[in-house]
């Protein structure tokens, strides 16, 4: 039986430039969707199930920003936004809608690749994720993270997490208590080229947060080690929060 191929949806109202990157996909042994407006992303994501989207920010009929809002809220399939360069505003955005990762214009097809490459890989590692500790289900607090079942609550609660959440959540799990700093938690969760990307973790883990805390403000679960990186908080951790367990 032939190996299903990865389908991309790549979506952008420049046709050359769509046609462009379809085609290089296309090279690489990619199935590739394409679509030149957001309405057209979005019911190609509902119908077809991609893999992974690639998102231009800037398109008619609906824009980059409001369709990976709209996918969020069905699918966790890795998305990488496309922002015009210098509008680091637009990636922060993105990111905090639940993006995956972004891509600057002009880029290269070697960048676009390495990207495309680099997200996919973490999605399968996400998919194939297991508890490196013996234990199956770590609890803290009203918090428990069932790594067989790749489930988290939140008093009894469902909470859904994006995959670059949850694994953020689930190293910070296996090293409970101790301090991760942000270029392991980067190297981890995204892979070492993007050691020092810290705003990409701060926006992650900002996100995290609001999902899983009773303040955000004041979190009790991942509490911040200023100037250091990020550390779960234990039990006892949790039942007493500390004062200065400030924001990322």
């Amino acid at each position: 039986m032939p190996v299903k191929k990865t389908t991309i949806l790549t979506a952008d109202d420049d046709p050359q430039l769509l046609r462009l990157v379809a085609r290089n996909l296309q090279f690489e042994g990619y199935e590739v969707l394409t679509a030149s407006d957001g309405k057209q992303a979005l019911e190609l994501v509902e119908t077809k199930s991609p893999d992974l989207v690639l998102l231009d920010v800037m398109m008619p009929r609906m824009d980059g920003f409001t369709v990976c809002q709209r996918v969020r809220e069905f699918s966790s399939v890795p998305i990488i936004i496309i922002t015009a360069r210098g509008q680091d505003q637009d990636k922060v955005r993105g990111l905090d809608l639940g993006a995956d990762d972004y891509l600057t214009k002009p880029f290269s097809i070697d960048e676009l690749l390495a990207r495309v490459r680099a997200v996919l890989r973490r999605a399968q590692f996400a998919a194939n994720d297991q508890s490196h500790t013996m234990r199956n289900v770590v609890a803290i607090g009203d918090l428990t993270i069932d790594y067989a079942q790749h489930l988290v609550t939140n008093g009894g609660k469902e909470v859904i997490l994006t995959p670059i959440e949850y694994r953020i959540l689930s190293y910070l799990a296996q090293n409970a208590g101790r301090v991760v700093t942000q270029d392991l938690l980067l190297e981890h969760v995204w892979g070492g080229e993007y050691v020092g990307e810290s705003h990409m973790l701060q926006v992650n883990v900002n996100r995290l947060r609001r999902k899983l805390e009773p303040d955000p403000s004041h979190p009790r679960y991942v509490i911040t080690k200023v100037g250091v990186g990020y550390y779960l908080a234990t039990q006892n951790d949790a039942a007493h929060p500390r004062s200065d367990s400030a924001m990322a």
